[in-house]
């Protein structure tokens, strides 16, 4: 069993597909949000209050979790989630132009009854988005 950066344990016959570290500052895709967003975490991160969060895509299961870490060491708060597929309304993927237009940037986002979650993606091409919605997808339904 092999433990990830987000330390979840993957169970025996599982694969990972993708583990995603999700934004946690910004509040929206908006230019103005991101750096009010990238402002807080540099205060917080002078202060010592680190956040981290990831989307674990698997190919039984897709977990979401977030870590907060206060006064540099001392880790305060963790929550793992686990996606049911009833409680899923929306999956998809969004591209918008950064640097201009030379640099898209994609968020994967999918929507619950309870909340909204968007994460920016390392990916480079329509394709690459498209494969980790669908393995999202998949996992969800299987």
């Amino acid at each position: 069993m092999a433990e990830l950066k987000s330390g979840i344990i993957l169970q025996d016959g599982e694969e990972l597909v993708a583990e995603i570290e999700a934004e946690l500052w910004a509040s929206s895709a908006n230019p103005i949000a991101k750096a009010l967003g990238n402002i807080q975490r540099i205060v917080c991160g002078i202060l010592g209050t680190k956040k981290k969060g990831f989307v674990v895509i698997t190919n039984k299961r897709v977990v979401e979790v977030s870590n907060l870490v206060q006064c540099y060491v001392f880790n305060v708060a963790h929550e793992v989630k686990y996606l049911l597929p009833s409680s899923v309304k929306e999956i998809g993927y969004t591209k918008e132009a950064s640097c201009g237009m030379f640099c898209p940037a994609y968020h994967l986002y999918y929507e619950t009854f309870t909340n909204t979650t968007s994460v920016l993606l390392k990916v480079a091409t329509d394709e690459e988005a498209q494969k980790l919605v669908d393995a999202f997808y998949k996992a969800i339904t299987k």
